[in-house]
């Protein structure tokens, strides 16, 4: 079973770079308190961690 991780978009895109913007697109944010599930990955652990500012991690599920 893959572990999960719970993700919520807790800043706005307004004013930041490009690749920022495009980061939060790809991990599936796009709005204000947007939350997702996604696998755990390190590609999706480097996407967090490039938007840390903007984004919170609520829980890692297994």
């Amino acid at each position: 079973m893959n572990k999960t991780i719970l993700i919520k978009q807790v800043g706005s895109p307004i004013r930041r770079p490009r690749d920022q913007k495009a980061t939060l697109v790809g991990l599936g944010l796009n709005k204000m308190n947007k939350t997702r599930e996604l696998i755990d990955t390190p590609e999706v652990r480097g996407m967090i961690n490039k938007v840390r500012h903007l984004v919170k991690v609520l829980e890692d599920k297994n």
